[in-house]
């Protein structure tokens, strides 16, 4: 980062193959679509190299990175709640069939594939249903796996906080994974 706040804007090449990785799948798992997740990762880089005299050394550079990649998936999201998508699951005209039943399908996958697709859609959505600081402590703390207080840097907030959070969010999971746990 210092050397792109000297004016070597290659540097930036650098910096995204150091963290692009794990700033595309922290995005994934905050806005549940490859897609999204791909252009905010752009966008990110591109705040970051648009932003580069306000980064301050002092600070850890992933903990900043993290924050513009947070700010940008919140307001993704609060987009998203404004402009309704058809989603695949909705069902049809009387009750009928749903979009993604109409669509010509693949052959299916072994039934333990099936399974564990079933069990890592089910976590996907109960995560993605939490409250957004809920879901950001999760994402970061257990997925992206940042330390606590790493965490509530980017989250602008305490680490007992984001502690609370987590425990939070790991009740309601339970309950809304109930299902799946009693199965394994």
């Amino acid at each position: 980062m210092q050397r792109l706040q000297g004016g070597r804007d290659a540097a930036l090449n650098d910096l995204m193959d150091r963290h692009a990785a794990k700033v595309f799948h922290f995005l994934c798992r905050m806005t549940g679509n490859e897609d999204d997740a791909s252009d905010l990762a752009q966008e990110t880089f591109v705040r970051v190299f648009k932003s580069v005299n306000s980064y301050r050394t002092e600070q850890k550079f992933t903990t900043w990175l993290y924050t513009i990649a947070a700010n940008l998936a919140r307001n993704h999201h609060r987009w998203r709640s404004r402009h309704a998508t058809v989603s695949l699951e909705a069902e049809g005209p009387d009750d009928g069939p749903s979009l993604g039943e109409r669509l010509p399908a693949p052959a299916p996958p072994p039934a333990e594939e099936m399974q564990q697709t079933e069990r890592h859609h089910a976590v996907r959505q109960a995560v993605a249903s939490l409250p957004d600081e809920l879901r950001e402590a999760v994402v970061l703390c257990e997925w992206d796996e940042l330390a606590v207080a790493e965490a509530a840097a980017v989250l602008k907030t305490t680490p007992k906080t984001v502690e609370s959070r987590l425990y939070r969010a790991r009740r309601e999971l339970r309950k809304r994974l109930a299902h799946w746990l009693a199965h394994e």
